[in-house]
């Protein structure tokens, strides 16, 4: 079985190529035509031999990240992709345009176990865990189709990134190391439901990225009605765990909240909120939740979302109210992968 060369790092690249008998400089080449130049085959790599061509590609492969569908807005510059994997699992990506740079949202996972109850991204349950170079794949293939640099990267698209720990290390040093991308540590965000071990464990690395608590609810009552991962890290424990990454890295914790229509956005809600996250240095971002025709969930009117969001300004909170973006092409975590898994079930069944 031939290895998988874009999941190596730097220094694990170097390894490889010595062992093959190759000088070291070899892997620095080798690894900026992966990292840099973006390179899908072995055959651009025009500066190494037609020998040392095909011994690596006899021993190694560049798994294909193959663009099925791409979906452009027309309310704002948003491109959503869904890409084929090399077993015919899909995910989807999501590229933003802002006036500060271009920004994507990828994902961890094909599919998703966490089970919330507002997500599309849960409906029909994890089929596995993305690989290291499947993740960065998404970044260079969206970097490729738009012609333009990335210069943010958030891991918030389908599935859990810290319950696929391994890999989403391995794809941030690769991402932010010098000798690829090298995109700034603080240009990158990483989502979580609130796995609190792994928010522990990567604390501990001191990595200079933005970690983004899914909150959606401000009691553990309200949690657990919403996220079944509420049941196994309560709000308590997880909020000394955000505790701990802001003093162990000294950045500042996002929470993201979905806003629900009579179920988290009451006055009650409120107070919670202003209670739990007003002794904080954290950034609350409301975002209005998006229809999923399984859920019956409503978001707000923007009046209520408006004023649910001065509410807790005036205690001091740190708060936005998030623009929706790629509204029309199914923007929103999810939801075009759903859509073309469900329409492949209901081909199937004619």
């Amino acid at each position: 079985m031939k290895k998988d060369i874009c999941a190596y790092t730097y220094e694990q690249l170097q390894a490889e190529i010595q062992a093959m008998g190759e000088q070291k400089f070899r892997a620095k080449q080798i690894y900026e035509w992966l990292h840099v130049r973006l390179a899908e085959d072995f055959s651009e790599m025009t500066n190494l031999s037609r020998e040392l061509r095909a011994r690596l590609a006899e021993a190694y492969e560049i798994l294909p990240v193959v663009l099925l569908e791409k979906r452009e807005s027309r309310l704002d510059v948003t491109c959503k992709c869904l890409f084929r994997l090399w077993d015919g699992n899909v995910v989807e990506s999501v590229w933003m345009r802002y006036s500060y740079g271009n920004s994507v949202c990828i994902s961890s996972q094909a599919g998703c176990r966490m089970g919330c109850r507002f997500c599309a991204s849960g409906i029909g349950g994890l089929e596995r865990s993305l690989s290291p170079s499947e993740m960065l794949g998404q970044v260079y293939r969206l970097q490729r189709i738009m012609g333009e640099r990335v210069s943010n990267v958030v891991v918030m698209g389908t599935g859990e990134p810290l319950d696929n720990y391994g890999s989403l290390l391995t794809f941030l040093h690769i991402l932010t190391g010098e000798h690829g991308l090298h995109i700034s540590q603080r240009s990158v965000t990483v989502s979580t439901c609130g796995i609190v071990p792994r928010i522990y464990d990567l604390a501990g690395e001191h990595l200079q990225i933005t970690l983004a608590i899914s909150l959606h609810g401000a009691t553990q009552e309200k949690r657990k009605e919403l996220m079944p991962v509420a049941n196994a890290y309560g709000l308590e424990d997880l909020l000394s765990a955000c505790d701990a990454y802001f003093s162990e890295t000294g950045r500042r914790i996002t929470f993201e909240y979905s806003l629900i229509r009579g179920v988290n956005d009451t006055e009650e809600d409120a107070r919670e909120l202003i209670r739990i996250l007003g002794p904080r240095n954290c950034h609350l971002n409301l975002i209005p939740v998006n229809a999923v025709k399984e859920y019956n969930l409503k978001q707000p009117d923007r009046k209520n979302a408006q004023n649910f969001k001065n509410k807790l300004e005036k205690y001091g909170i740190n708060v936005t109210l998030r623009r929706e973006m790629g509204a029309d092409i199914d923007g929103a975590c999810g939801q075009l992968r759903r859509s073309y898994v469900q329409t492949r079930i209901e081909e199937a069944e004619i």
